[in-house]
């Protein structure tokens, strides 16, 4: 249960940022894992280099992880949208960029080891730099936290201020949008630096409970995604939802069967994420938050 809680509260945040990028770009960003990784990999160097707490590092991640997702927005994304590039085109190159990203991480990781003397560069884990409280990590309480201060502070700011509201309507009807002024780069900015800061910080207080590796983000693509499209791809708080329900769901479900079939059922934990977007889809294809959860009430009030 503890540890459903934690990964589901992660997990969260990595969907939420992966639908931020979705819904200024309509793209779906398979390079977003590469965020993840590259969080994890910051937290490590600031640690081994800085001697800084992961936790201390948390706002130097989170707004380096920012800038890695304005690099792509700026450097890829923005120019060939500009040039009237197709989805496919667009998304074969988020897929690109992740390779890219993961190879850039292999060769620091590499370095780490070779120039640097850092034998556990490639498999590292700061469980020991956590702290305990009522006998319990500290990520346990950090990780929800984290995940309610920053979706109150995602909804002040999509509801309460101007450049929210022209984030939504850019959303909505781009076309539209523009007509009145609305600068479109300066949204799809926005949201990408926040889908990459938020996905860093994921990946940063990973390590305090699992290890991290140049393909960590990689290895979460398809929890993350099914996470995003079982909320709904286009709702932050349908991601949110998504989180929670494949983290929580994962980590139960398979310890679960494991208990049940036996513990070769572990070896199936990566499929569990999938099979509930397809399962979930299956019933709700528009997402979770597009249920009309009243006239369904109805119904089973009527039976």
């Amino acid at each position: 249960m503890l540890d459903a809680v934690v990964f589901s509260s992660l997990f969260a945040l990595m969907s939420i940022g992966l639908t931020l990028s979705y819904m200024t770009a309509k793209v779906p960003n398979f390079a977003h894992g590469s965020f993840i990784t590259t969080g994890a990999y910051l937290g490590f160097t600031f640690y081994k280099f800085a001697g800084l707490n992961p936790y201390l590092s948390l706002p130097i991640i989170f707004i380096l992880g920012g800038l890695a997702g304005l690099i792509i927005d700026f450097g890829v994304i923005a120019p060939l949208v500009r040039r009237g590039a197709s989805l496919v085109s667009l998304i074969t190159a988020t897929f690109a960029i992740g390779i890219a990203f993961d190879g850039v991480i292999g060769i620091y990781a590499d370095l780490l080891s070779n120039q640097y003397k850092i034998p556990e560069s490639r498999f590292f884990l700061l469980a020991n730099q956590d702290f305990t409280f009522l006998g319990e990590n500290g990520l346990l309480y950090v990780a929800p936290a984290a995940l309610l201060v920053i979706s109150v502070a995602l909804y002040v700011m999509l509801t309460r201020t101007r450049f929210g509201v022209a984030m939504r309507a850019a959303v909505e009807n781009p076309s539209l949008a523009t007509v009145v002024g609305i600068n479109l780069n300066r949204v799809s900015a926005v949201s990408w630096f926040l889908a990459g800061g938020l996905a860093a910080v994921a990946g940063d207080l990973f390590i305090l409970r699992l290890p991290g590796n140049p393909s960590l983000g990689t290895d979460f693509t398809v929890a993350f995604f099914s996470a995003s499209l079982l909320g709904g791809l286009s709702s932050i708080l349908g991601a949110g939802i998504g989180g929670l329900l494949v983290g929580a769901g994962e980590v139960l479900i398979t310890v679960f069967g494991a208990q049940v079939v036996g513990v070769w059922f572990l070896e199936y934990q990566p499929a569990v994420p999938l099979v509930m977007m397809i399962v979930g889809l299956l019933i709700m294809p528009q997402g979770i938050v597009a249920v009309d959860y009243r006239r369904l009430y109805r119904r089973l009030v009527r039976k």
